[in-house]
Order: C-alpha cells, then sequence, then structure tokens
C-alpha cells in the first residue's frame, strides 16, 4: 500500500514515468493505479487528442509501440493505457526494444492482471529500469482485516473487528468485491461512523447472528444448541448459505485446528501468521483446542473429508443439505 501511495503522489506532483508496469493476482491495485493514472496526467481538454485506452486481446506489441511513439497534440504529454495486457504475455518480449529508449512525452501504461513476468528476464529488468514495476499481491485472510480498517481510516471511518470479519468471511480476499460493499456503506453512513456487525446486516444482508463463523464458534465451544440452531436456518436458505461453502468452511476450520495443536508457540500473533487467519478469531482456536484434543481432530477431519464430498453431489444425490448438516454436527459432537 505505501508503493501505491508513492506512485500516485509522484504522478500528482507530476513526476511521470515513461512506463508503468502493473501486475500481479490481485487486480484491485492495478485497477486503482490505472483508473488515477487515466483520471489525473491529463486535462479534460488534453485527453480527447493524447489519450488512448488499448485492450490486450484485441490489440499486438507493435500497434502499442505504434502509438507510445506518436507525438503528443497540443499537450507535453501523451497516455497509452493497455488495459487487460496479461492477453500480450506471449509476445512481451518484443516490447524491450522500446523499453530500452522509450518516448519521453507518452506516459505508457499495462494493466497486466493475474500475472506477473519473470524477474530473471530482459524485459523485466527493463522495465524497471526505465519505468515503474508495481507487483500487486494478494493478501492473505488474516491481512484483509487490517486493509479494511486502513482503508476506512483513510476515509475518517472506523469499523468493528466482528464486522471486518464477516467481510471477509463471506467476500473472501477479493479487494475489489470488498470496496465495492465499503463504498455501499459509505452511501448511508455518515463520515466518522464506526461501522457494525449491524451495519453489515441491515445494509448488506449478511447475518451478524447465523452465518458460518458463528457456526464455528458455537461448535469450538461446543454449544450444541446454538450450533443446531444455525444448520437449520442455513437449512432454510441454502441461497445464501450453500452447503458446499458450510461443509468446506467447517472442514478448512478443523485442518487448521490440526495445525493448532502441532504448534509450539502458540502466542495469538505467531497462531494468526501460521493459520493465515484474521487475529480476531485467534480465540475461537484456543476454545476449540481445549475441547477438542488432537486425537479427536484428526478423527473429525478424517470424517469431514467424507460429507464435504457428499456435499458436492458424490454419492448423495439423495441425501438433503438439512441432513448432511446434521450428520456434520453429530459428527463432530459425538
Amino acid at each position: 500500500m505505501d508503493e501505491v501511495i508513492q506512485i500516485t503522489k509522484d504522478i500528482k506532483a507530476g513526476n511521470t514515468k515513461p512506463i508503468y508496469f502493473f501486475m500481479g493476482e490481485e487486480p484491485y491495485y492495478i485497477d486503482k493505479l490505472t483508473a488515477f493514472i487515466e483520471d489525473n496526467v491529463l486535462t479534460e481538454d488534453e485527453k480527447g487528442f493524447n489519450q488512448m485506452v488499448l485492450y490486450g486481446r484485441d490489440t499486438s506489441i507493435e500497434e502499442v509501440v505504434s502509438a507510445a511513439k506518436r507525438y503528443p497534440m497540443m499537450a507535453d504529454k501523451q497516455v497509452v493505457i493497455v488495459k487487460e495486457a496479461q492477453e500480450l504475455a506471449r509476445t512481451i518480449d518484443k516490447l524491450e526494444a522500446y523499453v530500452e529508449n522509450p518516448q519521453p512525452t507518452t506516459v505508457l501504461v499495462f494493466a497486466y492482471k493475474y500475472k506477473t513476468l519473470d524477474k530473471r528476464k530482459k524485459i523485466t529488468k527493463l522495465l524497471a529500469k526505465h519505468g515503474v514495476v508495481f507487483e500487486s499481491k494478494k493478501l492473505y485472510e488474516n491481512q484483509v482485516g487490517d486493509w479494511i480498517k486502513r482503508v476506512l481510516s483513510g476515509q475518517k471511518y472506523a469499523i468493528e473487528p466482528k464486522a471486518a470479519a464477516m467481510l471477509v468471511e463471506f467476500l473472501g480476499t477479493d479487494l475489489s468485491k470488498i470496496s465495492n460493499e465499503l463504498d455501499k456503506l459509505k452511501i448511508i453512513l455518515p463520515q466518522g461512523h464506526t461501522i457494525t456487525a449491524n451495519d453489515i446486516e441491515e445494509n448488506i444482508g449478511i447475518s451478524k447472528d447465523f452465518n458460518v463463523f458463528e457456526l464455528r464458534k458455537a461448535i469450538g465451544e461446543k454449544s450444541q444448541l446454538k450450533a443446531y440452531k444455525i444448520a437449520e436456518y442455513f437449512a432454510q436458505n441454502p441461497k445464501d448459505n450453500p452447503i458446499v461453502m458450510t461443509t468446506g468452511l467447517v472442514f478448512g476450520f478443523f485442518s487448521q485446528l490440526l495445525q493448532y495443536h502441532g504448534l509450539k508457540d502458540k502466542n495469538p500473533k505467531n497462531v494468526a501468521s501460521v493459520l493465515k487467519v484474521s487475529p480476531y478469531f485467534v480465540g475461537d482456536y484456543e476454545t476449540a483446542g481445549r475441547n477438542y484434543p488432537m486425537k479427536k481432530v484428526s478423527a473429525i477431519v478424517a470424517k469431514l473429508r467424507d460429507i464435504d464430498v457428499k456435499s458436492k453431489g458424490v454419492g448423495a444425490n439423495s441425501i438433503s443439505q438439512h441432513d448432511l448438516l446434521k450428520e456434520m454436527l453429530y459428527t463432530i459432537f459425538n
């Protein structure tokens, strides 16, 4: 994030580079940086003649280079943006000659999503020497909560740990999806507001009481009544709580619990780092670790594999979601 801030600061100050190559598994920052250049390098009057957007699947390296070598019209610079540039992966080396001697009046941008260039290749080294290469890496689940807090803090909002955990649990590590939901909340809630679990439930539709991590917590605490109530709610709302996701996440929880038992250092910070979970959930593993000895966890994991397979329809076409959930809980508690 610091690198993103620095890139945008330099561009705002008029300190542009002739080439920007944004690449990586996480498209969020690639899109943000590309949009920032698209919106901020040229004035609205200059954009008409001097800003061009190409798409990887519809163009070639030769066409990109030809566009980049043009001179700007009635402006100091022109901007050439190549979106979906990963479609040019097989011919990207053809860019070498241009990168060695880039047009100084052109800002050439590549949005190269879901892939990265080999850092050992000549083209990668040339891009880093003559321009800016930024790799947008996927965040681990245990990092996304802090990312949400930082983003909201910069926009004068705060968020409760449970609310952040709910977003991560249901939207995963896709920063674009999370950002879209946060944008919806910011339309409704005033600046200075602390986003709560209730806000998430009322405005995004994620139940604060009947969700997978509440089920996981109930299982960890051996709260059978609560766990069966949540399972009943899931069975009545299968579209919002697909059985495959539920069994998969419960299986994942016990697999991580097996890891937890194997840790010598059970300091919360180390647990969050090794298990790659939000620090908010570490207490759940500590509690479950006391309630389920390692031998018991191993047996549960073995049985949950079978239930996870059944949830995907393998050898269980006639078993209802309701019955599978009950079977899963019976397996865990007995």
